[in-house]
């Protein structure tokens, strides 16, 4: 190993990807599979300090495998959304969506909202909504388009629950 760690650690980032692994092997003892050139200077980085300037302390090293032991950890992966297929406006494809949500009108519903001194409408769709020939797949989509500004969708088009202010 060079003996300036700095100049060591600046080359690094020059190397190829075909270098820094190889330059993996020699340091940790045993091939990577990984072709990340970013996360391969950056563990290369750690060892050449490691080596150079000492590792973690025994007492580190216990404190974080009390820390380790104590967290919580997900013994199941979280559920997925319930989805259904839908065909996709168009084409002969399916794509998954997300359930609709209940604050909604039914589809089939115009809903109408005075803007600027002029008469906004859309029409809600089953899984979409339709604006000026245009179809969007949120209300916020088509409150952006007509305010050019993010928005709620359902603060601008008023769809928020009763006794909420809007």
């Amino acid at each position: 190993m060079p003996d300036n760690l700095a100049q060591e650690l600046a080359l690094l980032p020059r190397l190829g990807v075909a270098d820094l692994r190889s330059r993996y092997a020699d340091l940790f003892g045993e091939m990577t599979r990984t072709g990340n050139k970013a996360w391969l200077v950056k563990r290369l980085a750690w060892r050449l300090q490691a080596l150079s300037q000492g590792d973690l302390s025994e007492r580190a090293r216990r404190r974080a495998a009390e820390l380790a032991q104590d967290a919580d950890l997900r013994l199941s992966p979280p559920r997925p959304a319930p989805t259904v297929a839908v065909p996709a406006a168009g084409s002969g494809s399916t794509r998954l969506r997300g359930k609709r949500h209940d604050r909604l009108p039914p589809a089939g519903t115009l809903l109408t909202r005075s803007y600027k001194g002029t008469t906004v409408q859309v029409r809600v769709l089953e899984h979409g909504f339709v604006y000026q020939g245009t179809i969007y797949s949120s209300l916020s989509a088509v409150a952006k388009t007509i305010t050019g500004s993010h928005c709620s969708g359902y603060r601008f088009f008023r769809l928020l629950p009763k006794g909420v202010a809007s």
